[in-house]
């Protein structure tokens, strides 16, 4: 898809503003002669315009010679006109960032689709700082985080995870990791037990292993992860990080039951719950679910939170939601090693939520993410009939496609990468001996047209894998 950015406080038309878009996208390179544009349809709703908007910008660049219009087939970069002027950039420059696209994706196939983040909105939330409050961008006020964003975060905490909480609670980190790293100066000692999903995110198990501390497993099955057992041959844990609203890598949603089994297990053994809510915005079917730490009566539940599936991992922020009674405990931790969090995009972002901007984007990006989960869930279902098997929660950033146990996820997963497909096995997520086999496979990024390309390149590293594990 094409990204579409337009300033709808702009006196120009949405058509010359769509028609520049493009227009620059052909002049740097990243729209090749020969190239197909989306339908009309679909560029409309991927940028949430009318259809007549994208039918007259299409046609005024088709008058000016950029593009041309085949009968029945839809429009093409034309061959001829100013593609001339793409020869005066750096081959070399344009080649490589092509090149590199599809290699993130591949490392990250959950990762969000950055063409449709609302640029400009955001640029002006960041002049419109630098101009009536400069100091915020380079001084920092408070340790836990600058006290507008921490307001911000706040109100949407409960107006989106029914959360009531102050802002003197909130701490802002440079995302999840950082603030488990903080919950685990905070509260654990070196050699303590943490209880971990299994199957589960593989840097967190890698960064409580580097930490010293001691992983307790924890099964996830079809009600969520299950709630530590005491036993005389491991030890207790002091701390569980859980992802009751969408499991990774599974898509578990934890039963109410089961949370309050966990609140129940914290508050008996003197524990502490993480709950790690990445990405709970994403849900495409009812509401979102409640967050557990709105259950949690006793305090002993932690809210982790981050924007790296709103915005991108770049820009380096989340936070997290100390319990009552905790966060003086947390403050001298962040006196003693000091806080991560980028200053500079603090203010900048509250500016951005505080004006409706994120929540417009959130939701536009909702109802694109959940067609083209769909598209991918029937693509499957329908090219790799008999062979996966698909557990919908209607929720996320990624789908598991589930294989017979014969299969070979490993070797699936590596040969769908090689022919430019994105999946992870989902036997590596597993501590010890996987229980299930499949494919992690992501669908923000992609576009309709690369979601349905996707499904016979599975179908070849499928029938590849098989043939040979066969002879």
């Amino acid at each position: 898809m094409i990204p579409l950015l337009q300033n709808r406080l702009s006196d120009k038309p949405l058509y010359l503003q769509i028609g520049d878009e493009i227009r620059d996208q052909i002049h740097c390179g990243g729209l090749k002669p020969g190239d197909k544009l989306p339908s009309t349809r679909n560029c409309a709703a991927e940028a949430g315009v009318s259809r007549t908007s994208i039918v007259a910008a299409f046609e005024q660049l088709r008058a000016e010679g950029y593009l041309r219009a085949r009968q029945g087939s839809g429009y093409y970069v034309s061959l001829t006109g100013a593609l001339d002027r793409v020869e005066k950039h750096s081959k070399a420059r344009i080649s490589k960032r092509v090149q590199t696209e599809p290699e993130l994706q591949a490392n990250d196939p959950s990762a969000a689709d950055m063409r449709l983040f609302p640029y400009r909105q955001w640029a002006k939330c960041v002049a419109r700082t630098a101009r009536l409050s400069p100091r915020s961008l380079i001084d920092v006020v408070d340790p836990c985080g600058d006290p507008r964003l921490r307001e911000s975060i706040a109100r949407y905490l409960f107006d989106w995870r029914g959360m009531d909480v102050s802002p003197q609670q909130i701490i802002v980190t440079a995302g999840s990791t950082d603030a488990l790293e903080i919950c685990v100066r905070t509260l654990l000692v070196r050699n303590s037990a943490v209880g971990l999903e299994n199957p589960g995110y593989l840097p967190l198990r890698n960064f409580v292993e580097q930490a010293g501390l001691e992983p307790v497993w924890l099964t996830v099955d079809k009600f969520g992860a299950r709630v530590p057992q005491q036993s005389r041959m491991k030890p207790s844990p002091k701390l569980a990080v859980i992802t009751p609203s969408f499991q990774f890598p599974l898509g578990t949603i934890m039963s109410p039951n089961r949370r309050i089994d966990f609140i129940n297990w914290a508050e008996r053994s003197d524990s502490w719950i993480i709950e790690d809510d990445y990405d709970s915005e994403f849900r495409y079917s009812g509401q979102p679910i409640p967050a557990l730490a709105g259950l949690d009566r006793f305090g002993r539940t932690i809210y982790v939170g981050s924007f790296a599936k709103i915005f991108s991992s770049g820009l380096r922020l989340g936070f997290l939601v100390s319990p009552d009674g905790l966060q003086e405990r947390f403050v001298n931790t962040l006196n003693t090693m000091a806080s991560k969090a980028s200053i500079s995009m603090q203010r900048p972002l509250a500016s951005f939520m505080d004006s409706g901007e994120f929540y417009r984007h959130i939701r536009r990006v909702r109802r694109i993410y959940g067609e083209r989960r769909a598209l991918l869930k029937s693509g499957l279902q329908s090219g790799l009939k008999g062979q996966v098997t698909i557990a919908d929660s209607q929720a996320g950033t990624q789908l598991v496609a589930h294989l017979p146990d014969h299969y070979d996820d490993v070797a699936i997963a590596r040969a769908a990468n090689k022919r430019g497909v994105a999946a992870l096995p989902l036997t590596a997520h597993y501590a010890g001996r996987p229980s299930k086999k499949g494919l992690v496979l992501g669908f923000c990024s992609l576009q309709s047209e690369e979601i349905q390309a996707n499904i016979p390149a599975l179908q070849q590293a499928v029938h590849m894998v098989n043939q040979a594990s066969n002879t």
